[in-house]
């Protein structure tokens, strides 16, 4: 079972979709236990990262983020699901994430227009089977007004360039992360989609 976390950020049924294209099939769940019990987890995000992370402590999910991922079971998260893996966040003047990767989230540099929406290249950083059939330098969907600065340069798989080059792809063991959204772009999203997922078969 692949669970699709579901804390009141929005965007699950486009993510669901994309995921059941790809031939999987993911079961949109708030319940702790449904995390612990599932092959894979993803966790999408919209939104701001201070009230994402007031969710998922309030509903116990959090701890079950943080077992799976000790656990080594797949684990994909999107965007806002991205920036809650990294220690501290600045969003709303600062806030205690889910500290599983060191390193904080930051705000994108003053001057830019924010949020950063559309469609931007990802370079990748290192050869990995979630990049297999897609082009380096590719374009994906991004939609964010803060990013990702990693303490340890080695999880950073892709990088993108927008008033500043940040990570965009976070890769540790068998945690994968975004900063773009794989299910509004296109093709070459479902194709990321289905690389993570192969892993399972």
């Amino acid at each position: 079972m692949i669970a699709l976390i579901d804390y009141g950020a929005g965007n699950l049924k486009s993510v669901a979709k994309a995921i059941a294209y790809v031939g999987h099939e993911a079961r949109v769940t708030a319940s702790p236990q449904e995390v612990d019990r599932a092959e894979a987890v993803v966790l999408p995000g919209v939104g701001a990262a201070p009230a994402a992370m007031e969710r998922l402590e309030r509903l116990g999910l959090a701890a079950a983020i943080r077992r799976a991922v000790a656990q080594g079971r797949p684990f994909l998260g999107l965007c806002v699901g991205l920036q809650v893996l990294f220690a501290t966040s600045q969003e709303g003047g600062g806030c205690p994430c889910l500290d599983i990767l060191p390193g904080q989230v930051v705000r994108l540099p003053s001057g830019l227009k924010v949020p950063h929406m559309g469609w931007n290249r990802v370079w990748q950083r290192q050869a990995h089977p979630i990049f297999d059939g897609i082009p380096d330098g590719d374009y994906f969907y991004f939609v964010h007004s803060y990013y990702a600065s990693p303490s340890e340069r080695g999880v950073v798989a892709g990088e993108t360039e927008y008033g500043v080059t940040f990570a965009s792809v976070i890769i540790r063991d068998s945690l994968v992360a975004t900063q773009f959204h794989p299910e509004k772009s296109g093709e070459v999203g479902l194709r990321f989609y289905s690389n993570f997922l192969n892993q399972l078969r």
